[in-house]
């Protein structure tokens, strides 16, 4: 293994434990997600992977070296994207990643052919010689991959790499993410959209107050769900919410969204209920899919607040 944390706890004054006894391991060249809701500890976690916070207790290892005991050694085998912007106010793009690879050891040429190759690939030429202080948060959150990503890490670190990205440069995004994975580097994803790390990862860990509640492939978290579907109604606006049907299981209200699970023998019962919702003007829409990550999150976590009223995991 590549990465290897045993037993990790983290307890601050006062007795706030952020981490509570946390193993989990990452291989060589894989994508892992660490996927929670606000306050599961998956920050604190990955700060104390990089030697910016030292554990309470348990051990850390990349490559076979304890890093707890020599983070130096973690700052020079990791890359890491921060959850918070970079400050890269007075730099040009091109600036802040070229300047970015060159503190890593790249040689200078080779960044700078790397660092126009980022830029092409996420689309962002268009930027490349504007200084931070004038780019929308979006822009700076690729910039802030990029700075990652120019010369990575054998781990290279993502704390919500998407944040703030319109649509078809997350989608670029994720295929430089794939191409990191390819040349590799192993990807440690934090992310709080489920339906993004459903796509992107290898295997994950679901994490919530602390503890490790399960590590796998995004497969096998959805194994309990056989034998299910999945029914989403979106409600109209000012729509009172119907009370589903006793044959639905599991439904969870997100606000616009009603989430069930439908059991294979009671789908033609399902479709005609929702039907009768939309024509009756409570649902805008409906859906029947089979069950995805998020619905495992949510049986996992045990609560609906663990999503946001957009469905997607808190960070």
């Amino acid at each position: 293994m590549l990465l290897e944390i045993e037993h990790i706890s983290k307890v601050y004054r006062k007795g706030c434990v952020a981490n509570d006894d946390v193993s989990l391991s990452v291989r060589e060249g894989e994508v892992f997600g660490l996927l929670g809701p606000n306050g599961a500890g998956k920050t604190t976690l990955v700060n104390q992977i990089i030697g910016l916070l030292k554990p309470t207790s348990g051990t850390i290892r990349i490559d076979g070296v304890d890093v707890v005991e020599d983070p130096d050694f973690a700052r020079q085998a990791c890359s890491f994207q921060a959850q918070v912007q970079v400050p890269i106010t007075g730099l040009t793009i091109l600036n802040a990643i070229e300047l970015a690879g060159r503190v890593r050891g790249g040689k200078k040429d080779e960044v700078k052919a790397r660092a126009q190759e980022l830029i092409d690939a996420l689309d962002i030429g268009e930027w490349a010689k504007k200084h931070g202080e004038t780019l929308s948060g979006g822009v700076r959150r690729l910039v802030s991959f990029c700075m990652a990503a120019v010369v990575p890490g054998r781990i290279v670190i993502l704390d919500e790499p998407t944040n703030d990205i319109d649509p078809l440069r997350r989608r670029l995004l994720w295929q430089e993410v794939a191409s990191l994975k390819k040349a590799g580097s192993s990807v440690l994803l934090i992310t709080h959209s489920i339906l993004e790390a459903e796509k992107a990862v290898d295997r994950l860990a679901m994490i919530d107050l602390g503890k490790v509640l399960g590590t796998g492939t995004p497969a096998s978290f959805k194994e309990h769900d056989a034998g299910y579907m999945r029914l989403e109604l979106v409600i109209e606006p000012m729509a009172q919410k119907p009370q589903p049907p006793e044959f639905l299981s599991k439904t969870v209200d997100l606000g616009s969204r009603l989430i069930s699970s439908v059991a294979e023998k009671d789908i033609d019962r399902a479709m005609a209920w929702a039907s009768e919702m939309k024509d009756a003007g409570i649902a805008e829409e409906f859906s029947l899919s089979p069950a995805t990550l998020e619905d495992a999150y949510i049986r996992m976590i045990g609560r609906a607040d663990a999503l946001n009223n957009d469905g997607e995991a808190g960070v």
